[in-house]
């Protein structure tokens, strides 16, 4: 029997390890020692992050994409402050503040104006010339109120009537008989249609003014736009898109023969204004009588915080300039 049991046993320690890897293989067998202890998670490598597994308990879920919000419609309209049709009287105003000659003037309740028309000789288109309407008398002019929110005179008749939109110290000139109004008998062609104000000399000091203004302006034609579009529909509301699409482009084709423009802004702000007075007296408000609003007022200036070494009561100047 003992030999028996001998080679039953043989196969069995034949896969018997070591004296060390047999502890091994008991604890392994029997659940004790290192059996017993839970796994340990693999290490992160250092300087790699790693990212926690998708719905981790406690975890917020991944936000959602943004979606772009259309800007606010305003409730009321924008009211930018609308020049006094007496602003410029008396002052001698020049096309794109080069040439000509354009001076309004009181006569009685009314209102006269001298103007001088720049052109060219229609024998010598090369050559300048200049045409005094009424040989350099006044003529008179026929208020017709504030249709587009500012003051509007008309020369009525003559070789050349004209349209007087007085805006802000210059006045919007446009031809009511085609853009070039011929004069035979002076030999001569004018375009008078344009911007009439001062010289790019007197201009340029205050161009951190009118840069200031163009923000307040530019956001009344936005927000008076955007109302229109809410309340006005159907044919009422085709012409103000047309205009409103064509109004960057016209701009630009009016003041880019404005003396020094680029350095001053005057004729873009002018004509930014007026287009937004237009959209406010479409929308019903009297631009007369109504008060500015404060959102299309130009921001104030921050006051400096004083610096150490100045003297505030001196303006920020150093005590040594005292």
């Amino acid at each position: 029997m003992r030999p028996t049991r001998v080679l039953l046993l043989l196969p069995v320690l034949a896969f018997v390890p070591q004296p060390a890897s047999a502890q091994s293989f008991f604890e392994e067998l029997f659940g004790i020692g290192r059996a017993a202890k839970p796994p340990v998670p693999p290490r992160g490598v250092p300087g790699v992050p790693t990212a926690p597994p998708p719905g981790a308990p406690g975890e917020a879920p991944p936000p959602a994409a943004e979606v772009p919000k259309a800007p606010p419609v305003p409730r009321q309209p924008v009211v930018l402050k609308a020049p006094a049709e007496d602003n410029v009287t008396g002052q001698e105003l020049m096309l794109n503040g080069l040439t000509g000659s354009l001076k309004l003037e009181k006569a009685g309740a009314g209102t006269t104006a001298r103007i001088t028309l720049p052109g060219n000789k229609i024998s010598q288109p090369v050559e300048a010339c200049k045409v005094p309407l009424n040989g350099g008398a006044p003529v008179a002019l026929s208020s017709e109120g504030r249709p587009e929110g500012v003051g509007r005179f008309e020369v009525a008749g003559g070789a050349c009537p004209l349209r007087l939109d007085v805006l802000d110290g210059a006045v919007l000139v446009r031809t009511l008989s085609g853009a070039v109004c011929t004069f035979a008998a002076a030999d001569c062609a004018t375009t008078p249609t344009g911007l009439w104000g001062p010289a790019a000399a007197t201009l340029i000091p205050r161009a951190g003014e009118f840069e200031g203004a163009r923000g307040g302006a530019d956001r009344a034609v936005r927000e008076n736009y955007k109302l229109i579009s809410q309340r006005v529909r159907g044919a009422d509301l085709r012409p103000v898109v047309t205009e409103q699409a064509a109004f960057s482009s016209d701009r630009e084709q009016l003041c880019r023969t404005y003396a020094r423009e680029g350095a001053h802004g005057f004729c873009n702000l002018r004509f930014t204004e007026a287009r937004a007075l237009a959209l406010a007296t479409r929308l019903g408000v009297n631009t007369s009588v109504a008060t500015p609003s404060a959102s299309a007022a130009p921001p104030r200036p921050r006051r400096k915080a004083p610096v150490e070494g100045m003297n505030p009561d001196a303006g920020g100047a150093p005590f040594t300039e005292q």
